[in-house]
């Protein structure tokens, strides 16, 4: 079946305005598909080692390395759909100043602020517990989970979990349970309170952690909850990883020791079913890691503090950086023959958008150091104006965006969260 069938003029319209903002969507990422194939392949061993309950390590996730207009934006919704064919929640987070890669705080409010539920609409979170199935084995296994000894989660997760079951009457403090899962603050003595009227208050000891600890459990104890209900596990998206470049250098650390985590993996729960999928441009390890001198640098730097925190600090940003360096997977430019693939979908797309036969256009030169979005751009614009103008003949040219890496004080914000 054309990937086309399913597509109305209008949905078609969508799409080719989506392509020539660069910001690809479901529908011009299914009618346009991807070529390229390592990334497919690595997404599809990642996505089969998260279901392994037998792996001995945990899935962790890839680094995909493009330059501006590469066509980044258009993997990762890519990846997305394959994500949500196979049954899992996904997250599509932005870097951004809102958004700091060195806090994962405000990375886990973000991730469950975007999650998608496969054949859900509306907040995936509240689709989740909605779904929750208490007699299948995969929540009993859940809950046996957190009640293990050892369990690498805050104690408060069990506690509501059993809370959360046992007061299945009370809907505003069911609600308020799923809102902790979820990110949001749970008042001790309250939670104190449920478990002595249930009289569990013995069974639960609760103490307090740093709130950057208990985003680091969110994660591990949310994607655990999201098999509960029945999906395959979470993956989570983080695009323009970039931005870290700009950086103080304490927050570019630790922004390379969670790049180390999330594709490493969480060694300390190897079992969470989640995995990870980040984007960067191609140069930055000659601009920031070579340029600023970061893999010197930093541990350098750190370690001059001669303190535990500061030395764990050092070797998980070096081993970030190494991921960089070694293990990013870069998107391969277009051949002649991706290029006439594209070609001839987008010739399609724009007919049935349009309601007409588009015209052979030249678009750009074929260049070595051209991007795919140049091109895609050029013939959008091309078959626009042969519709509107049909005498008229353009010329296009392109030119190359370069990113600024200098440190941005605006970007500075703390992760050292208060503990809750």
């Amino acid at each position: 079946m054309s990937p086309m069938t399913n597509l109305t003029p209008l949905k078609a319209r969508r799409a080719l305005e989506a392509l020539r903002a660069g910001v690809p969507s479901h529908d011009a990422v299914a009618a346009l598909g991807s070529l390229q194939t390592a990334i497919d392949d690595r997404f599809s061993e990642l996505l089969a080692a998260a279901t392994d309950p037998n792996r001995p390590e945990p899935p962790g996730g890839m680094l995909i390395g493009g330059g501006f207009g590469s066509g980044k934006s258009h993997a990762l919704e890519h990846l997305a759909a394959r994500a949500l064919q196979a049954n899992f929640v996904v997250s599509k987070v932005v870097i951004s100043k809102e958004t700091g890669l060195h806090d994962p705080v405000k990375v886990l409010r973000a991730a469950v602020e975007e999650a998608r539920a496969p054949g859900r609409r509306g907040c995936a979170i509240d689709e989740i517990v909605a779904d929750l199935r208490t007699a299948s084995p995969e929540y009993a296994a859940l809950y046996r989970w957190v009640h293990t000894d050892d369990v690498p989660i805050d104690s408060r997760f069990a506690a509501t979990l059993f809370i959360h079951e046992y007061a299945r009457g009370d809907a505003e403090f069911a609600d308020r349970i799923a809102r902790f899962w979820a990110g949001d603050p749970l008042p001790m003595p309250d939670l104190r309170r449920r478990l002595k009227e249930a009289g569990a208050s013995a069974t639960y000891k609760l103490v307090g952690v740093k709130e950057r600890d208990l985003a680091l459990h969110r994660f591990r104890f949310l994607s655990r909850l999201m098999t509960a209900a029945g999906f395959a596990g979470w993956v989570i998206l983080l695009d323009e990883v970039e931005l870290i470049g700009r950086y103080s250098f304490l927050q570019r650390a630790k922004s390379y020791a969670e790049i180390n985590r999330w594709v490493r993996g969480d060694r300390e729960d190897p079992g969470a079913p989640l995995v990870a999928v980040l984007t960067t441009v191609e140069d930055f390890e000659a601009q920031v890691l070579v340029g600023k001198n970061d893999v010197e640098l930093i541990p350098k730097r750190l370690r001059m503090k001669e303190t535990a925190e500061h030395e764990l600090l050092a070797s998980s940003a070096e081993a970030g950086m190494r991921v960089i360096e070694r293990q990013q997977i870069a998107l391969q430019p277009p051949d002649r023959d991706a290029l006439d693939r594209t070609y001839r979908a987008l010739k399609q797309l724009h007919g049935l958008a349009h309601g007409w036969d588009p015209p052979e256009v030249e678009g750009l030169e074929r260049l070595p150091s051209n991007r795919m979005r140049q091109y895609v751009r050029a013939w959008i614009n091309e078959w626009d104006l042969h519709r509107l103008y049909p005498d008229y003949r353009p010329d296009t040219a392109a030119a190359e965006v370069s990113l600024d890496y200098s440190e941005d004080p605006e970007l500075e914000g703390s992760s050292d969260e208060p503990s809750a």
